[in-house]
């Protein structure tokens, strides 16, 4: 079982029907082209219907299922997949079960549930769920949507490498986020199918990675317990369809770290102002550090999602603040006496120093009788405010006692 340029093409003019589906851009940036000494274009799938590119493969799949005797379509997702199977359903007159863990975040159920699904929340992990959607779907009048062991499915991601011969015909390298390895397979069909000149690079998220493994071995070989920010690629597995495809097809496979991939999504929000998840982050992430040399080349990570959780998103911004110094924790040795906390804070907010939070540490061994550590969590303006902030409080008579960045181990 194997998909050829033809299917891909094929679903292209299925796609093509799909009112909401649309040729998504290519935006080039210039400050990540300086910065790696490449040509940069930035494929913006994040910007497709849904906010990711599932769509189109779900909208291939169900077209041909809408021709048949089926009157539903059952899927299991994290997310992404789970909005575009309710998107074609819906669009293609289906009714749509979707089964998601329990550990989905709040806005891809909600979402999913806007497109015209009904939600069932089953399990901890992706593979529980995935069960409990298989036993849904031998109900009668129904079918079953794969989010990537579908030839199908990956035909409709396939219709991305159309798109990017097309629009960037001098691209040398691709860089693709890999999940269940549907997205890669698709496009790595298509890319090489036209110009096998073009470098194919993939990239899994370290602590979910599963196809350097399977590559060494020459078999899918699964991981029970992906554990990422990056919960668009945490499927914990490839297919022996997208398995095929990517040993034939991708020229190599990279690990990427989460923290690599927050900086990648906080670059990415910062300087080219996208928006994405974790997983459509990972593509840009072995580029900033380092892992793939793109020097000189025309370069095209695929943005696969833009539907990033509310809570993600915090978490990789405080991150950000802890590692710039902007968000520390200062501790102050003070007399413990009334109006002592209003004095110091008095300092700090002549700085433009924003105090999160604090507390009196009155327990540390060999504090003396009288005395008490002010615990002080605060966001600053910049690293320059923290010192101009520790010599105001020193020059006020008080003793600084530990600066570390919030979250910092020894805090």
């Amino acid at each position: 079982m194997t998909i050829t340029i033809e299917d891909i093409t094929a679903a292209e003019e299925r796609i093509d029907q799909a009112a909401g589906i649309r040729r998504t851009p290519v935006q080039t940036s210039t400050t990540l082209g300086d910065r790696l000494g490449a040509d940069v274009r930035l494929k913006a799938e994040h910007l497709q219907k849904t906010g990711s590119f599932k769509p189109r493969g779900a909208f291939n799949a169900i077209h041909r299922i809408a021709g048949g005797d089926a009157d539903r379509v059952v899927a299991a997702s994290a997310g992404n997949h789970a909005q575009g199977v309710a998107y074609a359903a819906t669009e293609l007159g289906l009714e749509s079960l979707i089964v998601m863990p329990e550990t989905a975040p709040q806005a891809k159920v909600d979402a999913t549930e806007g497109y015209g699904a009904t939600v069932r929340l089953e399990g901890d992990t992706f593979a529980e769920a995935m069960a409990a959607a298989r036993s849904a779907a031998t109900e009668s009048d129904t079918e079953f949507v794969h989010a990537y062991d579908d030839p199908d499915v990956v035909a409709g991601q396939g219709t991305i490498g159309l798109e990017l011969l097309e629009q960037v015909p001098e691209m040398s390298l691709l860089t693709v986020p890999i999940g269940g390895g549907g997205l890669i397979g698709g496009i790595a069909t298509a890319v090489t199918a036209i110009d096998d000149s073009v470098r194919i690079v993939g990239v899994q998220a370290e602590s979910a990675a599963t196809v350097p493994q399977s590559l060494d071995k020459g078999y899918p070989v699964a991981n029970e317990t992906p554990d990422t920010i990056a919960d668009g690629i945490a499927t914990g597995s490839v297919s022996d369809l997208t398995f095929d495809i990517i040993s034939e097809r991708v020229d190599e496979v990279v690990t990427v770290t989460d923290t690599e991939i927050a900086q990648a999504t906080l670059f990415l929000l910062e300087r080219t102002k996208q928006l994405v998840e974790g997983a459509a982050a990972a593509a840009v992430a072995p580029l900033l550090s380092g892992t793939i040399d793109c020097r000189g080349e025309t370069v095209v990570p695929v943005l696969g999602g833009g539907n990033i959780d509310v809570a993600t998103l915090q978490d990789i911004l405080t991150r950000a603040l802890v590692d710039r110094r902007l968000f520390v924790t200062l501790t102050v040795r003070i007399d413990d006496r009334p109006g002592v906390l209003g004095e110091v804070a008095e300092i700090i907010g002549d700085h433009d120093t924003n105090v999160r939070s604090v507390r009196h540490d009155r327990s540390e061994e060999g504090l003396p009788v009288g005395k008490a550590d002010l615990v002080i969590r605060m966001t600053t303006p910049g690293t320059a405010a923290i010192d101009r902030i520790i010599g105001d409080i020193e020059a006020a008579g008080y003793t600084i006692k530990r600066v570390v960045p919030t979250g910092a181990p020894d805090e």
